[in-house]
């Protein structure tokens, strides 16, 4: 089990190719003995899919789902106690700007948590859990996560962040503990 240490009351971000296996990851996440709160986008499809009417494409309803996400990520951040961690594959580097003002404006430390996952075994990934994203919209995530790729792997890491730390899914096969380490008080001497 891959084992990233933050501190309590961190914004955890897991971000990757949309079908790399970040909701599979989360619904294995170990964090023992602190509180966490895990923010999905398939969470809110799965509630206003039981909502509306069964006929309905998923992209009839795809942006209201994106913007109940984005609400319920703010929402969080402010309120819940202990960890808040965010699926979202932050691709965009203005969706990672907005991930990090969330996590300062919120008063908590920010871990960036990057999937790597090749185009084809996200493209897998998504045909395995029988949702497809348009073919156009994928070419522009694998085209910027091809970007990141490089850049973490000359050690960059995206601005903003405490720390980021880049997964394999081979890494992760057994799946991703969240270890709260307190943060470090200097003695009085």
């Amino acid at each position: 089990m891959t084992d990233v240490p933050v501190r309590p009351r961190s914004f955890v971000v897991l971000a990757g190719l949309p079908g790399a296996g970040k909701t599979t990851l989360l619904r294995h996440l170990d964090v023992p003995g602190s509180p966490v709160t895990v923010l999905d986008s398939d969470q809110v499809r799965e509630r206003l899919r039981a909502l509306l009417p069964a006929a309905l494409p998923y992209r009839c309803f795809r942006p209201l789902v994106h913007l109940l996400h984005r609400l319920r990520v703010v929402l969080r951040a402010i309120t819940a106690p202990g960890l808040l961690v965010v699926h979202e594959p932050s691709t965009r580097p203005t969706t990672r700007a907005w991930l990090v003002a969330v996590g300062a404006l919120s008063g908590r430390q920010r871990h960036f948590l990057w999937l790597d996952a090749t185009p084809e075994e996200a493209l897998s990934g998504q045909v395995t859990r029988g949702r497809m994203i348009r073919s156009r919209s994928f070419q522009r995530h694998v085209r910027r996560s091809l970007d990141l790729r490089d850049r973490f792997a000359a050690g960059w890491g995206p601005r903003g962040w405490s720390t980021t730390t880049r997964l394999t899914r081979a890494g992760v096969a057994d799946g991703l503990r969240l270890s709260v380490t307190p943060p470090r008080r200097d003695r009085l001497r």
